[in-house]
């Protein structure tokens, strides 16, 4: 029997939470009828093109129509939710509709202490269940009470389209090193205009940097001092930039997962992040990767120098081992099934 199961975004961009819903719900088809209430963007088309149903949430009101009207349809629907206020009206609906599915508030962090772990526990009156999707938000979330034993880490996963590959490597050294990240200040892209002024002999590497975000203008300005970085902003497939590139460089030192190294895995490139946050979470050092000390520009600087010296066989190394990650702790069919188990779990 198909369950009906509804992902309740906070959001209708196309951004990591959201790429995650429309994954988890793809992954779930056949055992689950999954569909998207989110506000307006561009989750919904994205939803019709991977099949899905979705439900587009004008406003507060729009959203509190959207969500009770399924709940009342479907008194067996198990729900995932990110957002606190729609697991509280989930909540509700228990003694108003007697819904009875299964409630899971999925934690995907973000840039604000206090909105992203602080008021989760506004939920702890309810029946529900935490997803936190690395050890490090899963800390955030302990840190601000909610119980060890309400909270279960499933790793985000990729879907299963392969991306463009990179050649193994037949050459020593890194050359050309990638930033695929939006241009906010939490991001700390700024670090490696930083590391560039601070440690001598990075001037070989080429920086490919994609994104945008409140920062753009001002790391353009910056740029202009350094020839071998070079800013795109916005591209629609920056991700096909990785299968160009030879290092993806992650620079935020609270990321709550990173979802670009699982796709940097996936194309066969090495990764460097900070010792920190969820990136560390992914990334082993001299296994599937490289740390340096988070928010250390001098660090930072050289693990670059060390990277253009890396020998061809340990580039491949790391590549295979973040690839194999992709099949085992990574997984889509692994993740799934812990996503599932919770979906049938009714409070």
């Amino acid at each position: 029997m198909t369950i009906p199961l509804a992902y309740v975004l906070h959001s209708g961009q196309l951004f990591g939470t959201e790429r995650m819903a429309l994954a988890t719900l793809t992954a779930l088809r056949g055992s689950f009828a999954g569909s998207i209430i989110a506000p307006p963007g561009p989750v919904h088309a994205a939803a019709r093109e991977a099949g899905l149903q979705s439900t587009v949430a004008h406003g507060r009101l729009g959203m509190v129509r959207a969500l009770l009207s399924h709940l009342a349809r479907h008194p067996d629907s198990a729900l995932f939710a990110t957002g606190v206020g729609h697991s509280m009206m989930a909540g509700a609906a228990r003694g108003l509709l007697g819904w009875r599915g299964a409630h899971v508030h999925v934690v995907h962090g973000g840039t604000d202490e206090r909105l992203s772990y602080g008021r989760k526990r506004l939920l702890l009156a309810f029946p529900l269940r935490f997803v936190a999707v690395s050890g490090f938000v899963r800390g955030r979330l302990l840190a601000h009470g909610v119980p060890a034993e309400r909270i279960e880490v499933i790793h985000n996963f990729l879907p299963h389209a392969a991306p463009p590959q990179r050649p193994r490597f037949t050459q020593d050294g890194v050359k050309r090193v990638v930033m695929l990240s939006r241009l906010d200040r939490i991001k700390r892209v700024g670090l490696l205009f930083d590391a560039l002024e601070r440690v001598p002999g990075l001037d070989a590497l080429r920086f490919d940097v994609y994104g945008s975000g409140e920062e753009a203008e001002l790391l353009k300005e910056r740029a202009k001092a350094f020839p071998n970085v070079e800013l795109h902003g916005f591209v629609p497939d920056a991700a096909a930039a990785l299968a160009r590139a030879d290092l993806l460089l992650h620079t935020c030192p609270e990321e709550p997962f990173g979802l670009v190294m699982l796709e940097a895995f996936a194309a066969g490139v090495p990764v460097l992040v900070p010792g920190s946050g969820g990136a560390a979470d992914i990334v082993h050092p001299g296994v599937n990767g490289w740390h340096f000390a988070a928010n250390d520009a001098v660090s930072l600087g050289r693990q670059l120098l060390r990277a253009t010296a890396a020998p061809a066989a340990t580039l491949n190394a790391l590549a295979d081992a973040g690839r194999a990650d992709l099949q085992t702790e990574f997984s889509a069919p692994r993740q799934a099934l812990r996503y599932a188990a919770l979906a049938r779990s009714p409070a």
